[in-house]
């Protein structure tokens, strides 16, 4: 039975890719001064532009996806016979998993045959973009819709989502960081460290001196919770900082050098959240890795 994988544009994945694997994109929607608009090409997005932009206080905001607009995005799928999986950005950074599943739910009383599933990766950007690429490795290699949707959930539990952001106004403003007492800031170039936990929640686990000394310990994480390297396609994503990517990628490749590593501008609703400067990196960890993270 054929089936179809879903995301959405917090995956972060290039347009070229997703066209490449066969993969769905669903837009979100992000609103600059109260107009509306989505970034399905992030090869092809201002990254550099849009952050200055949001430097000089320029109002950005963003919406979850409403359930009809899923339902509508998924039925013609169904309705040509095919289930969907869908792979989500995570419930506990915004409820668009949640209306996913309302979809879900209305799209099964119109057609009782077919199967939609949401997997919830608890995470954004490529934290969501690489259980998709990893979903579509599993489709294309013969897997079930239940292998492929079992893998995804199992995935998206090992993925370590390690960042830096330059201001956590941002995160704060929009709810977006769980403790947000554990960190007073950038005060005195203090940087702090974050992290997806095991639920998807951002918390904040660390702060360190200086913008460097927080990119070294990002790959000091990596070091220390990646699991078979060599065989991994890893991803990070920077919010006009591409330097501090390059430097980033030269202390991976040190000591556990990955498959592949992807890297890309985040794209604007996920960026707005963790503003000018955010530098994250995403990798598959053993067992347990997201709560080791400290």
């Amino acid at each position: 039975m054929s089936f179809v994988i879903i995301t959405d544009t917090s995956a972060n994945i290039p347009k070229r890719i997703v066209e490449e694997r066969d993969i769905k994109i669903i837009p979100f929607s992000y609103f600059v001064d109260g107009v509306e608009h989505t970034c399905t090409d992030i090869e092809g997005f201002d990254g550099e532009g849009y952050y200055a932009m949001m430097k000089g206080h320029t109002n950005v905001t963003t919406c979850q996806i409403p359930p009809q607009r899923y339902a509508d995005f998924f039925e013609p799928f169904v309705k040509a016979g095919q289930d969907v999986l869908f792979i989500s950005m995570s419930s506990g950074i915004s409820g668009s998993y949640s209306s996913s599943n309302i979809a879900a739910m209305q799209l099964k009383e119109t057609y009782p045959d077919r199967t939609v599933c949401s997997v919830d990766t608890k995470g954004a950007s490529l934290g969501e973009g690489i259980v998709a690429l990893r979903a579509a490795d599993c489709r294309d290699k013969g897997m079930s819709f239940e292998e492929t949707a079992g893998f995804a959930r199992a995935l998206s539990d090992r993925i370590c989502q390690v960042f830096t952001v330059d201001d956590l106004m941002f995160l704060r403003k929009g709810g977006r960081i769980s403790n947000v007492t554990a960190i007073v800031g950038t005060v005195l170039n203090i940087k702090p460290l974050l992290k997806g936990d095991e639920e998807g929640r951002i918390i904040a686990f660390a702060k360190v001196r200086g913008r460097k000394h927080s990119i070294e310990a990002i790959a000091e994480r990596y070091d220390r919770l990646v699991e078979h390297p060599e065989e991994q396609t890893i991803g990070i994503a920077n919010a006009a900082c591409a330097e501090d990517a390059e430097y980033l990628i030269r202390l991976l490749k040190r000591n556990n050098p990955p498959k592949e590593i992807l890297s890309v501008c985040y794209e604007p609703v996920t960026g707005s959240h963790v503003g000018p400067g955010a530098l994250a990196l995403f990798f598959e960890g053993r067992d347990g890795a997201r709560d080791e993270i400290q």
